[in-house]
């Protein structure tokens, strides 16, 4: 069975968690200081002298978010993990193109990725491509698929500010399912498969994605394309509201057997307290 584990994301350079509470969290992208909701936080503020300090607000009004941005917030500005250099932009839906709670999923991709001989990797749902990035970086050959062009754009432009050769990432936009089963009629075999399904979405031929239907089917395709090769690795992240870690295990261990993997919640750790902000799911295992 799939073993309990939560992991947490520390403060790096480019990144820190300042504060939390009364359904609101405030976070530092580089040098510009963010202040958006989020429904975990149901504590109160620690620090509500730092608030005052925010360059963008996501505020709701009449039931629409619109940020309030101080002068000097450019419409995108460039962050660092490692090698790894990324955009962060203030989107229209509160994020930024940045999940920092993905930390501890980028060094575990990188350690898998060392482990092999030049693996392949696919990277479905793709949005901003850090995770691509971290793959490139540590030596995969990267497949990299989104449905919208505006996501995959923004990858692949902060691909370039990384200098990533264009050789080491497959730029794909389609539907994630109808690209998987395609793979797997011609054969196709990655040695690593990552994927964040969102609850629901339209490909980019108006496929509709309802993760509640379409999630054991999109399993049992990559079940034919994952490697048996010793150190074969597979994430699956989750972010749709009212999933339990071990919903996706299960959901994981009934297309792909037994796999000695791990699940459990993804964190953010404020960067003064031992706080955390419970940001997500994931499972993950390796052959």
């Amino acid at each position: 069975m799939t073993h309990d584990r939560h992991l947490t994301a520390l403060p790096w350079p480019d990144y820190e968690l300042l504060d939390s509470g009364d359904n609101m969290k405030l976070e530092r992208f580089g040098n510009v200081v963010v202040a958006r909701p989020e429904t975990q936080a149901l504590w109160r503020k620690r620090r509500p002298e730092l608030w005052e300090k925010a360059d963008a607000v996501f505020a709701f009004r009449d039931k629409k978010g619109a940020w309030d941005v101080r002068k000097g917030v450019l419409e995108a500005w460039e962050l660092s993990w490692g090698p790894t250099r990324f955009l962060a932009r203030l989107t229209n839906f509160k994020h930024t193109g940045v999940f920092p709670e993905q930390e501890p999923n980028w060094l575990w991709l990188q350690q898998r990725i060392a482990a092999l001989e030049g693996p392949k990797v696919l990277n479905l749902f793709g949005y901003t491509g850090i995770a691509s990035l971290a793959a490139a970086h540590a030596g995969a050959l990267v497949t990299h698929v989104d449905a919208s062009k505006q996501s995959l754009d923004w990858a692949h432009e902060n691909a370039r500010l990384s200098d990533i050769p264009e050789d080491r990432i497959r730029w794909i936009l389609d539907d994630a399912l109808a690209f998987a089963k395609r793979e797997a009629r011609r054969g196709a075999s990655y040695d690593g498969i990552v994927l964040d399904p969102p609850a629901f979405g339209r490909g980019a031929k108006g496929e509709v994605w309802r993760i509640e239907e379409d999630l054991p089917a999109l399993l049992a395709t990559l079940k034919e394309i994952l490697s048996d090769t010793p150190g074969s690795f597979f994430l699956i992240n989750g972010y749709a509201a009212g999933y339990a870690p071990y919903s996706f295990a299960q959901a994981v261990e009934s297309t792909f057997g037994e796999t000695g993997g791990e699940c459990g919640e993804l964190h953010i750790k404020e960067s003064s307290s031992e706080r955390v902000i419970p940001a997500g799911i994931y499972v993950r295992f390796v052959r």
